[in-house]
This record gives structure tokens, C-alpha cells and sequence, in this order.
């Protein structure tokens, strides 16, 4: 992969809605470049709405978003796109098209006007389609995918852009336990080999806990902690953000923390003395 020089991102004062009252109001943020930056919360806490503010997806109301030293706002659509890859939710099937087609999207902003010539892209769908595990699918009409195939084309897409930040929005949605842990030690690939910068929203805790160098914790619009693993998964703040009791075990070789939901008691059921007498006639 030619990747451009390492670009973190950030955002400050950020306020971002969709209509009506604000998601979130005034907030920050910060992804180190190289490095991989999860953002979790419960649903509602702003965590999509965040990364596509971050992607210029959605306008900010207030705010300034940076990749590297360059204001978001000042970028032309075709600058941004050599500079941040997004892997949003529900994207399309495409019916149409077959995977290497939908994965040589992603060479668009390379191509200029009228398709020039784009001598690195053949090789970059390659290593793309190499990467997701998809080479064998190059021609295979991406309308008979299954979903995870499909997320799958769409990521390969997003890798074949050749970005230096690359932002992903739930992206093992679909992808059965294989494929899952396969997309994530990409992601680790993606920032200690080659140096992008990662920032993806995940719902699953322990997946986040994996692969993360930085996780950021939303709740309903705010940013309420940030930091290494180690520092955010504390036992007593995630049991007040998600509403659930939850133990966190750290695993004393790797230091990844494991969180664990307390189960809830059954409630004990009172057998009234009718019922007794019903059971024991039946009996």
C-alpha cells in the first residue's frame, strides 16, 4: 500500500444534529495518527453522528474538524478523499457491479478528470482485494453478496483509496466470528504497519478493548472519558453509562482489559398456596 505521510484528526467545539436540538454540543476530540481510536457508548451517545462529523458527512453547526494541519473546510471534495476514507453504515448493493468494480471506486479522487490514467491503481485493488479476502470474488456480481461479503467489498473500496485516516462505523456488522477478528487485526495492520490512522465505532466492549490505543466514551452527546484501554474500562464508570453492572478483568500478560455484565438475579417466584394444591392434584 502507498500510503501519504501519517495524519492524525481532530475535532474541537464540535456541535452536530440532524434538525432541531443538537447530538452533541461543544465537543472534542482527538485521533493520534498511526494510531487506532474506538469510539463506544450506548446507543444514542452520539458515536455515528460523531464520525460523520469528523468526515465532513455531516455540516458542523459550530467547531473546526483537522486532518494533519488542514481545516476540513478548506479541502475540495477531491482533496479530502485522498486524505480520509469513511466506511459508513448501509451502503448499497450495487447490483451492477462486479467486487473489483465496487473496489476500484475508491481510486476515483487518483483519477482527475475524464479517468486519467491512474498507474498505481491496479495494483492498490490488488492489495486491496487481497486484504479483505476477496481476490477469489474479483468478478462475482456484488448483488448476489452475502452481507458480509458485501461490507467486505465496500471496506476493500475504502483500503484501495489510499488514505492516511480511514474512519469505519460499525464495520463488523454482518461478519460472522471469522471475518470479525480478521477485520480487526487489519485495523491493527492498518496503523503499526503502514500508519493510518484509525478511528471506528464499535459496540462490542471486549472487540474494542482489543484493538484500541485510545478509546473515547460517549454518553448522550458528551464525551465523559478518554485515554488508553487501561484508563477508560473502569468497572464503576462503565456500569453508570450503560446502566448495568459490569466487572472488568485485565489480563495480566497483555494488560486488555475484559468487561463482564453482572447477570441479573431471577426474580424468585412465590408459589401461592392454590398453585401448590393444583400441582400436587395434577402430580
Amino acid at each position: 500500500m502507498t500510503i501519504p505521510a501519517p495524519a492524525g484528526l481532530s475535532g474541537r467545539d464540535l456541535t452536530l444534529g440532524y434538525g432541531g436540538d443538537p447530538v452533541l454540543a461543544g465537543v472534542g476530540v482527538r485521533l493520534p495518527a498511526g494510531r487506532v481510536t474506538v469510539l463506544i457508548g450506548p446507543n444514542g451517545s452520539g458515536k455515528s453522528t460523531l464520525l460523520r462529523g469528523l468526515s465532513r458527512l455531516l455540516p458542523l453547526r459550530t467547531g473546526e474538524v483537522e486532518v494533519g494541519d488542514a481545516p476540513l473546510r478548506a479541502l475540495s471534495p477531491r482533496q479530502l478523499a485522498r486524505r480520509l476514507a469513511v466506511l459508513t453504515q448501509g451502503r448499497p448493493a450495487m447490483s451492477g457491479l462486479t467486487v473489483r468494480e465496487v473496489a476500484e471506486l475508491g481510486r476515483h479522487p487518483h483519477r482527475g478528470r475524464w479517468r486519467r490514467a491512474d498507474p498505481a491503481g491496479a495494483a492498490a485493488v490488488d492489495r486491496a482485494l487481497e486484504l479483505t479476502g476477496l481476490t477469489h470474488l474479483a468478478a462475482q456480481d456484488v448483488g448476489a453478496l452475502s452481507g458480509g461479503q458485501l461490507q467486505r467489498a465496500w471496506l476493500a473500496s475504502c483500503l484501495a483509496q489510499d488514505t492516511a485516516v480511514l474512519l469505519l462505523d460499525e464495520p463488523t456488522t454482518y461478519l460472522d466470528l471469522r471475518h470479525q477478528v480478521e477485520l480487526l487485526d487489519l485495523l491493527r495492520d492498518l496503523a503499526e504497519v503502514h500508519g493510518v490512522t484509525v478511528g471506528v465505532v464499535l459496540h462490542d466492549l471486549n472487540q474494542a478493548a482489543a484493538i484500541a490505543d485510545r478509546v473515547v466514551l460517549l454518553r448522550e452527546g458528551r464525551v465523559v472519558a478518554e485515554g488508553t484501554p487501561a484508563e477508560v474500562f473502569d468497572a464503576a464508570l462503565l456500569s453508570e453509562v450503560y446502566e448495568i453492572g459490569v466487572d472488568v478483568i485485565v489480563d495480566p500478560t497483555t494488560a486488555v482489559p475484559t468487561v463482564l455484565p453482572r447477570p441479573r438475579r431471577r426474580r424468585e417466584r412465590h408459589t401461592t398456596d392454590k398453585e401448590a394444591n393444583e400441582c400436587a392434584a395434577a402430580s
